[in-house]
């Protein structure tokens, strides 16, 4: 019997690591749907993504379809994602007695009116569960807290795909400027969701006091859009198709992910990171994102670290890093040195192991 996988999309960055799964460990994808708060078509659109799927994936269907899951596979994984998609998977694979295995991502408990009735269930989730795989340490660290062990957690290092490995040349650069309308002058990248938890308020006024000779570039929609628009020195570009981004981040002499913790969200990873540091873009975040816990962006060593919603600081970071060329080539060589290990092939050893120990614990 193969081996289901619940999750909510099938994101890009995701496919090489379900493809490995698939060959690997038998596993099929068994996709919901939802699960954001603020889903733009071009990613929600789950048809298209089905059916160009180089792996066995699925529509889940109705809700309780994510308990049933468990009695027609082997084992399940479920993640901290998707409203109930999580406890109707672990409660149907209690039901029918098959290994079951979270997939974390949290490392700071949600505070909401949903999270507190259903804590009791979260707890239970994270203590019975046979096994954990991490995002990253600062995960691996949170569940260990709520179980009371480590050994059979997990570090999944989180990955993008390979296409984003290979280094964006001059003639590829000078194309996505004159492409933009973007001019030879020195860019500054954001590339995401433009809503509150992002830190775009807190980015918009950054960058308003700051008044950097450079061009602050925008990739990506959002409810919080007008923030941005009309701020002296910035252009929204939208959403661009991904095979774009690395020339994108191969242009910028720094990317940044300001985002800032809210009581429902706090950024689980941001791959933005990895993308950026693979080009060898310097990366300006604030510490409430997952990579910065997660240790793979470093203070003065693969990035720059400030703190979460402080506009001055964010702003004096910009103006320090676009000043200091030798600081930022330090911080993108490094970037990419400390962002080679992170690869879907990690990410699949992660689960594997992940799935043995499980399947042991259900056969004793």
């Amino acid at each position: 019997m193969a081996t289901a996988l619940l999750t909510t999309y099938l994101s890009d960055y995701r496919l090489p690591l379900f493809e490995l799964l698939a060959a690997r460990e038998d596993v099929e994808v068994l996709c919901r749907g939802g699960g954001e708060r603020y889903a733009p078509p071009w990613f929600a659109d789950l048809d298209g993504q089905l059916a160009r799927a180089p792996f066995p994936a699925r529509r889940l269907g109705p809700p309780a379809r994510a308990f049933t899951a468990a009695r027609d596979y082997e084992a399940v994984i479920a993640p901290f994602a998707g409203g109930s998609l999580l406890p109707l998977a672990y409660l149907g694979a209690r039901r029918y007695g098959r290994p079951f295995v979270l997939w974390a991502s949290v490392w700071s408990q949600p505070r909401s009116l949903a999270h507190a009735v259903v804590l009791p269930l979260t707890r239970q989730i994270y203590r019975d569960a046979d096994a954990v795989v991490a995002y990253g340490e600062h995960v691996r660290r949170f569940v260990a807290r709520w179980r009371g062990r480590d050994d059979d957690v997990f570090v999944a290092p989180q990955a993008v795909e390979p296409a984003f490995t290979a280094p964006a040349g001059a003639f590829e650069q000078a194309q996505f400027r004159a492409r933009h309308g973007l001019g030879d002058g020195p860019l500054v990248l954001y590339v995401g969701r433009l809503v509150v938890e992002k830190g775009i308020d807190v980015l918009a006024q950054a960058w308003q006091r700051a008044r950097p000779h450079a061009t602050l570039v925008v990739i990506g929609d959002g409810p919080l859009a007008g923030s941005l628009d009309g701020v002296a020195g910035t252009r929204l570009l939208g959403p661009l198709p991904r095979e774009e981004l690395p020339v994108a981040y191969a242009s910028a002499e720094l990317a940044l992910l300001p985002s800032v913790p809210t009581p429902r969200f706090r950024e689980p990873w941001g791959l933005v990171c990895n993308e950026a540091m693979h080009q060898g873009c310097p990366v300006l975040a604030s510490s409430a994102v997952g990579a910065v816990a997660g240790g793979l962006v470093r203070h003065d060593d693969t990035g720059w670290v400030v703190a979460p919603g402080d506009a001055d600081a964010l702003g004096g970071a910009i103006a320090l890093l676009l000043g200091d060329g030798a600081l930022r080539a330090r911080l993108g060589a490094a970037g990419r040195a400390a962002v080679a290990s992170h690869t879907p092939e990690a990410m699949a050893d992660a689960f594997g192991r992940a799935l043995a120990v499980a399947r042991a614990r259900r056969r004793r």
